[in-house]
């Protein structure tokens, strides 16, 4: 229910900025902007405190963090008072309460599991996610038209967002806490941050998969923004049909997901080639002749992100240390998320500088470049670790503990 509303937000916030400001692609790009722009100032204290209180707790405060400035934004949306500034606010204050939201959330899902069944539930947990996704943008663009497509529709449907953050609050609530696999809680101490990133700094295959999320999720993964301005600057085209092509996005990232969850391993080649056929369908959709073909093409973006994003959540969550997993997915949500206040910006601009179709041009473009040039690097890191390494083992599945031990030395 709450991943329905969240979806439904989403299509009706960008709507509402477009009413407010003229389809503005830079006010978009700045709202968006300002909802992550925490994930990339607060992540490492929000994964230290993941580690330090129970999540499922700390999962109950943060999903009531996130429905008071929803409610907010629709009472000023359905009075008829909103402006601009209000809709940059609450978009930084939502952000504030996801970014302590997201490392609880990632790594609760290894105490709900065995390690066995981790890459199984990471991408159920996706297909999850993204069967909302499905539901989400097409009811919101639906439900904006039926009353009128104005300021007043938008405040409707975040309306209903920010009443359904009451399902996981009361399933937290009622959770049999007894079955969780939960770890020792980290103690108060000096320098635990430091660690967290001394951690990963000695990790290359670690830092392999950030490297290719932050360019995916800086420069890639601007579907609202992109999906807002090649549905109305060059298709044409009303708020049903921006929501239907985030369903057809969806129905990819849903068999995606799907794929995802049958795997019992996850290894860097999938993350580096999944990140690279990404960009490429992005590039080619930028060059879409019109809007069933760019609808067409959104179901494979689905697929090729979903593919690309549980693969390296999965492979995260499965080598690393329990204790220390709070902080480091902290630092995979701080990277690959807290990297769209620097790219929706720049994607934004480059769309009213030289018209939508460039954003996914220059997105898919840079995405690749970065997957590529991350590849090289482990690779060259790889090889002086291991000089006798064969080609097969310079992508290992596991980094045994000698290597691991050299990398941090």
């Amino acid at each position: 229910m709450s991943n329905v509303g969240t979806w439904m937000q989403r299509v009706a916030q960008d709507w509402l900025v477009l009413l407010l400001t003229d389809n503005s692609g830079t006010a978009i790009g700045i709202t968006t902007g300002l909802q992550f722009l925490p994930f990339l100032l607060l992540s490492p204290w929000a994964g230290l405190v993941a580690d330090r209180i129970p999540k499922r707790r700390l999962l109950q405060l943060t999903n009531l963090g996130m429905a008071v400035p929803a409610l907010v934004l629709a009472a000023l949306a359905l009075t008829g008072t909103v402006q601009i500034w209000h809709v940059y606010v609450l978009a930084l204050v939502l952000g504030t309460a996801a970014a302590f939201d997201a490392p609880a959330r990632q790594s609760f899902v290894s105490e709900m599991v065995d390690h066995d069944d981790l890459t199984n539930a990471v991408g159920l947990n996706s297909a999850s996610f993204n069967a909302a996704r499905i539901v989400g943008p097409a009811v919101a663009g639906v439900l904006i038209a039926a009353f009128g497509g104005g300021v007043g529709a938008t405040g409707l449907v975040i309306l209903f967002n920010g009443l359904s953050y009451a399902a996981p609050i009361f399933t937290l609530h009622t959770l049999d806490a007894s079955r969780l696999a939960t770890p020792a809680l980290v103690k108060r101490e000096k320098g635990q941050i430091l660690a967290g990133v001394a951690y990963v700094r000695g990790r290359p295959d670690l830092l392999l998969i950030l490297g290719i999320v932050f360019f995916t999720g800086t420069f890639g993964l601007n579907f609202q923004m992109t999906s807002a301005l090649m549905a109305t600057q060059v298709f044409h085209k009303g708020s049903t049909e921006y929501g239907l092509l985030g369903t057809f996005m969806a129905i990819g990232s849903l068999t995606g997901s799907l794929i995802a969850a049958r795997r019992e391993r996850v290894r860097h080649r999938l993350v580096v080639g999944a990140a690279i056929m990404f960009g490429a369908v992005e590039v080619v959709a930028g060059l879409a002749p019109s809007y069933v073909v760019f609808a067409l093409l959104c179901p494979l973006l689905g697929i090729s992100a979903l593919t690309m994003i549980t693969s390296a959540n999965a492979f995260m969550q499965l080598h690393t240390d329990a204790g220390m997993r709070g902080r480091v997915m902290a630092l995979y949500m701080m990277i690959f998320i807290g990297g769209t206040p620097l790219g929706s910006p720049l994607i934004g601009w480059v769309g009213e500088a030289f018209g939508a179709r460039w954003t996914l041009l220059v997105g898919g473009a840079l995405t690749m470049l970065g997957a590529g040039v991350s590849g090289l690097l482990y690779l060259r890191g790889r090889r002086v670790l291991t000089p006798d390494a064969g080609p097969s083992n310079l992508f290992p599945r596991v980094w045994d503990n000698q290597t691991v031990a050299r990398a941090r030395k």
